[in-house]
């Protein structure tokens, strides 16, 4: 991901309003390592019930605001994160709800999914592949290619999350 801005951010949600997006608490951006982010998704530090994303889509910088389903703690089910995919890390999944944006959003329309409680999916699609995964005879090509094709996929769902949520019925 290439390195963005605090204004940068906080013009690109596209179901917030402007005193939700300057209310918005930005996680300090000069420490990020952009390159092994796919997007930047963080909670927010004094409202816990709300969370962000913020990715390129169509090479334009996009935000959601998402609100955690329910008390917005994980629970002890196990599930899986619908954007990263993971199989191992799924004790910390928990379902987030997007309001629609423009006149579908201000009618109460929402969409929702399960996510990374942390937004830990850049580096969980990072990790290297189990042997149940890929086989334990896999070279590295392999391993590397495997790799490639989860992080595509990875974007491939947050950018098709965000469209969703940009959809106007």
């Amino acid at each position: 991901m290439q390195p963005i801005t605090e204004q940068q951010i906080r013009s690109s949600f596209v179901n917030a309003s402007k005193g939700e997006a300057n209310r918005a608490t930005i996680p300090e951006l000069d420490h990020l390592d952009w390159g092994s982010l796919d997007y930047l998704g963080w909670t927010d530090a004094k409202r816990p019930g709300i969370s962000y994303v913020v990715m390129h889509v169509d090479g334009t910088v996009r935000g959601i605001l998402l609100r955690a389903a329910g008390s917005g703690a994980p629970t002890n089910r196990k599930a899986i994160c619908v954007w990263c995919e993971d199989v191992k890390a799924t004790d910390n999944v928990r379902m987030v709800i997007a309001p629609l944006a423009g006149k579908a959003g201000r009618d109460g329309g929402t969409i929702g999914t399960l996510a990374c409680a942390g937004f830990a999916c850049s580096s969980n699609v990072r990790r290297a592949p189990s042997r149940s995964e890929i086989g334990d005879q896999a070279t590295a090509e392999e391993r590397e290619f495997w790799t490639g094709l989860r992080i595509e996929g990875l974007r491939e769902r947050v950018a098709r999350f965000i469209h969703q949520v940009m959809r106007d019925d």
